[in-house]
């Protein structure tokens, strides 16, 4: 084939591939657009998760009529004028390619009206290809319709996720711009349903409590710092609220989303030594810099940048955020009756660790968890509702010798000494008694006193929303009780009075990178992920009664030797490894 040059179509097609991959895509542009228009109301509305409609309203200035033909043309901006202006960028939008990108792959209809015109104007664009201009009657601002997108590329559409991975992207998005700017009022709505709305008071914590809920809203940590023309504010989490992901954890630099590792980097270097692996911070933090020191031109998506002084940047936001922890986060007192050397000893930042340890009665059978009473049954484990015998035989029978470290058990065994993680070999007790019962559909429920409300960000209510009956399968009655907020009204008799809303948000914060509906995954994971929350944690004095409770209730399960994750609850350290490495027995 010779050389040629790309049709008009093709060529927009091609750019559009790298400003629209999906729906949140579109979100993104024309919600920035608005907010450089100066909108204080941006409503957004979608369907069929904006496959079949994407429609952003906003109160802004607004386009005049005469200049909406080249608004929807390539590399046409009111935001450049010349190359000089790219070093000091401070808008959101700047090259001029959205538009055009948008109208290249959908529907797409541009409704506008200024503040000194009487009427407003329409201009319809199908597949690149604009249609003339009509007065119409409008309010002043803009309104941009976007239906059936990609349409005509029925290859890019194929690429797209389940709907409800896609709506999750568009609600964390507007989840995130409305953080960073609250004094607009943001309003999303799913098809006939408003999900999600704040008041644009400027109330960021208001927000938050929105997003969170309440609880979370009041417990996160503010930041404002500023040092040599840097300036960053926001809210950080303390160290005992954590996420399974780094999808809470938010950048802004001079009011642009970004995705920036080595600033994600930084902010878990604040938190260095005091989470543990695997967990994250929420994070929503708003960095203001010299636009001349900070490159967007990156990328067409403008998510990525490059600093001029990324060591300083690093170093400005680890240190400012590590301030901001350690002075909401006194170290903790030594209750005057607790001996440093005895049973009880100082609990270290770990799994959210608690120093309530509980009360244990024996007449009950029944140990305390964070304020929740779980059974504590001893003897064999039943299969099929009788008594078996087999369970006992994967671990020897062990007597207990204590807790080291209010983390670890200590047991010896006639072959040995066991280390036994208090928190794995809890989960796997729990476990396996709620999976029998899930078998046996013998899972009782037990209502609460009051019915607890629980808030969630957009994306996690939801993944939540639509799967309810499976966790009515396993105990759970939720509702749902307004925009992103569910009402737990029972819960599993075998997890007592345990934190309910606690058990929810286990549920469903794991699934922000999961595409399978909770209903299609394997209901072992499910419980999994409850009893996870809900088992002793690392860090939380036992008692004796407790510590012997656990460990006969772990020499009955069936697979005693790792969690339901797989993780080990315990280390077996022989009689022979123990006399080799004292000595007693040939070389090391």
């Amino acid at each position: 084939m010779s050389i040629h040059l790309l049709a008009p179509e093709v060529a927009s097609q091609i750019a559009a591939g790298e400003v629209v991959e999906r729906p949140a895509s579109v979100v993104k542009e024309l919600v920035e657009n608005a907010l450089d228009a100066g909108a204080k109301t941006i409503s957004v509305t979608i369907q069929e998760a904006g496959r079949r409609l994407i429609e952003v309203a906003d109160d802004g200035r607004g386009i005049p009529a005469g200049e909406l033909p080249l608004a929807v043309e390539r590399h046409a901006t009111s935001k450049l004028a010349s190359a000089a202006d790219l070093f000091h960028i401070s808008t959101l939008g700047f090259r001029g390619e959205a538009l055009a990108s948008i109208g290249s792959v959908s529907r797409m209809t541009l409704v506008s009206r200024t503040n000194d015109s009487v009427t407003g104007a329409k201009i319809r664009v199908e597949a690149g290809r604009a249609n003339p201009v009509e007065a119409v009657g409008a309010p002043v601002g803009t309104q941009i319709r976007v239906e059936d997108l990609f349409h005509n590329v029925p290859a890019r559409l194929k690429f797209l996720k389940q709907d409800l991975t896609e709506r999750r992207a568009v609600d964390g998005l507007l989840a995130r711009y409305a953080l960073a700017y609250p004094q607009v009022r943001f309003r999303l709505t799913d098809g006939a349903t408003s999900t999600f709305q704040t008041s644009g008071d400027g109330d960021r914590r208001a927000i938050l409590a929105a997003l969170y809920g309440v609880e979370v809203g009041k417990q996160m940590l503010e930041v404002l710092a500023e040092e040599d023309g840097l300036r960053l504010t926001g809210f950080i989490s303390p160290a005992a609220l954590t996420r399974s992901n780094r999808k809470e954890i938010t950048f802004f630099i001079n009011g642009r989303w970004v995705s920036d590792t080595p600033l994600t980097q930084a902010l878990l270097q604040a938190y260095h030594t005091l989470l543990m692996v695997g967990r994250f911070p929420l994070a929503a933090l708003f960095l203001e810099i010299d636009p001349e020191e900070v490159d967007v031109n990156v990328h067409p998506a403008k998510a990525e940048v490059r600093f001029r002084s990324q060591d300083r940047i690093f170093s400005f936001v680890s240190r400012s955020t590590r301030r901001a922890l350690l002075a909401y986060s006194p170290i903790p007192a030594l209750p005057p009756t607790q001996n440093l050397w005895g049973g009880g000893q100082l609990s270290v930042g770990s799994e959210q660790s608690s120093g309530n340890s509980g009360q244990w009665s024996e007449n009950s059978d029944q140990w305390s968890v964070e304020g929740g009473q779980l059974p504590v049954e001893s003897g064999q484990l039943p299969v099929n509702g009788a008594p078996t015998q087999t369970a006992a035989f994967n671990l020897p029978l062990l007597r207990l010798i204590g807790q080291v470290g209010t983390t670890y058990l200590i047991a010896e065994g006639p072959d040995g000494l066991y280390l036994i993680d208090q928190h794995a070999a809890h989960e796997r007790v729990l476990f396996e008694k709620l999976m029998l019962q899930h078998a046996q559909k013998n899972i009782a429920a037990q209502a609460l006193l009051a019915p607890l409300v629980v808030t969630l960000p957009p994306q996690s209510a939801s993944v939540l929303s639509g799967q309810l009956a499976a966790l009515s399968r396993f105990g759970f009655a939720v509702t749902e009780f307004g925009p992103n907020t569910f009402q737990i009204r029972a819960m599993p008799v075998l997890f007592g009075n345990a934190d309910p809303a606690a058990a929810l948000r286990a549920l469903v914060e794991d699934f922000e990178e999961d595409e399978t509906p909770l209903q299609n995954e394997l209901e072992a994971k499910i419980a999994g992920r409850v009893c996870k929350r809900l088992a002793v944690k690392a860090g939380q004095t036992l008692s004796p009664a407790e510590q012997r409770a656990l460990l006969i209730d772990l020499e009955n399960c069936d697979s005693p030797r790792t969690c339901p994750h797989g993780r080990p609850t315990m280390i077996h350290l022989s009689v022979d490894m123990l006399e080799r490495q004292f000595g007693r027995k040939g070389a090391r």
